[in-house]
């Protein structure tokens, strides 16, 4: 794809044909879908190219976790990074700055996820675009960052259990991996409650089947922390089920609030003019 190619992709096209009902063929859905897929491939490959540019702070941020990992057994336990291969620093870097890109630019690639789910929302509910675009991505950076904050804990478990006669080689790609599930389990736990909220805007969830299912849904929040996370210590178990449970609260508030809303404009939209006009 050209210069020329990549601004017109990202100034826009002419619409497609929408119909009566508000929503795109069939044929203009999957034209939608590339576009928004060749986007989000620009947006992951320019953000990797910056990224090269700042390498060596970035590998700092990442090796961090592990140091401090390292610091807190002391010499209780022998441990050293290392990398493998003559093609392994380039892989390195590569790897490094794609996983930097993925998280650092999370909110323009879920625009472009939810600007493609937009055409077949009714017009009431495309409204909820920006308050997408405002929520989602700083959340799942949100929780990115506390999944980074639970790295040197989770790693010092891990290591721990190595036996004093051995010294623990860190393969650096494997430890780049466990840091990269960590970061999007942590990220993509914190989208959930803007799903639930999405959910109940389309009719599908209500605010009391929530309240209802509380208690199993809060059980299954720390089942899936304790699977979820790579780690597999209690301690990165709280850190993602506690804040999930946190937004889960949060969101069921808002879904109650706006089935009330719903429910009041339903009530009104029955009444007769008469009955809506305001007492003298």
């Amino acid at each position: 794809m050209t210069i020329a190619g990549v601004v017109e992709l990202f100034r826009g096209r002419p619409r497609h044909e929408i119909g009566d009902d508000g929503r795109m063929a069939l044929s203009d859905h999957l034209r939608e879908l590339r576009a928004r897929i060749l986007k989000i491939a620009v947006i992951l490959t320019v953000g990797t190219i910056v990224s090269l540019f700042f390498f060596d702070q970035i590998f700092e941020l990442i090796l961090k976790p592990y140091e401090d990992a390292r610091d807190a057994l002391g010499e209780d336990v022998t441990t050293t990074p290392t990398i493998n291969g003559a093609g392994g620093p380039l892989m390195l870097h590569l790897k490094l700055c794609g996983v930097t890109a993925v998280v650092l630019t999370s909110p323009l690639w879920l625009y472009q996820i939810w600007a493609f789910i937009l055409p077949g929302l009714h017009k009431n509910e495309r409204k909820w675009t920006r308050v997408f675009a405002a929520v989602a991505g700083p959340l799942f950076l949100v929780g990115a960052a506390v999944g980074y904050l639970t790295l040197p804990k989770g790693l010092e478990v891990l290591i721990s259990f190595t036996p004093a006669d051995l010294t623990n080689l860190i393969e650096f790609g494997d430890y780049l991996t466990f840091l990269t599930r960590t970061l999007l389990v942590f990220g993509i736990a914190f989208e959930i409650p803007v799903f639930v909220i999405l959910l109940n805007l389309a009719g599908i969830l209500s605010g009391k089947a929530l309240g209802a299912h509380r208690p199993w849904i809060i059980v299954g929040v720390f089942v899936f922390a304790a699977v979820a996370t790579p780690s597999t210590d209690p301690f990165s178990m709280l850190f993602l089920a506690i804040p999930m449970v946190a937004l889960f609260l949060v969101s069921e508030l808002i879904c109650r609030v706006l089935d009330r809303r719903r429910r009041d404009r339903n009530v009104l939209a029955r009444l007769d003019d008469d009955q809506q006009s305001p007492l003298d």
